[in-house]
């Protein structure tokens, strides 16, 4: 093959689909496959069409235990503090941002995969409700009020509201 007709191929192929994947691709396949893999390894195993929220649930609270932000119980004199000034023996936990993120992209993923959007289990409002309830659990375990950011009125852009008091800040 000449050198002009490698040249053509190679620009063909990538007309027909990306030679990788966005890290978001990658990362939506990844969840994909883990997922997956957890149903499988239920018992007695679960079939991705008998999946309901309970499994995604149950597949949330599992992951917890390989999260890596601290979050204080009720009882620890570090809880509601932003920044502790020591250690404590409060568990690690999968941060808020980190599910909520991870939701939507195995909400995508089911759809791309041949789930029905009436039927997808992570688009459920027991799903929303476990999110908000970690969210506002961690926030106060943190001393750090989440407030919703409220959407600017159409025509008031640039009137000086201030928005880093809506912000809430996980590090």
């Amino acid at each position: 093959m000449s050198s002009s007709n490698r040249g053509k191929d190679i620009a063909e192929e990538s007309s027909d689909q990306p030679a990788t994947p966005s890290r978001y691709e990658s990362q939506k396949r990844r969840d994909w496959n883990t997922f997956g893999q957890y149903l499988r390894n239920q018992r007695p195993p679960v079939a991705l069409s008998q999946c309901n929220c309970n499994h995604v649930l149950d597949f949330l609270r599992y992951l917890d235990q390989f999260g890596k932000t601290k979050v204080h119980v009720q009882g620890c004199m570090f809880y509601g503090q932003p920044d502790p000034p020591g250690p404590c023996t409060c568990p690690l936990r999968q941060a808020w941002g980190s599910l909520d993120a991870l939701i939507g992209r195995l909400r995508a993923a089911y759809e791309e995969n041949g789930g029905s959007p009436e039927t997808n289990p992570f688009a459920s409002g027991a799903i929303r409700v476990y999110l908000r309830e970690v969210r506002d659990c961690q926030a106060k375990a943190r001393g750090i009020p989440y407030k919703k950011k409220k959407k600017k009125p159409v025509g008031n852009q640039g009137k000086g509201s201030d928005e880093s008091s809506s912000t809430m800040h996980f590090s």
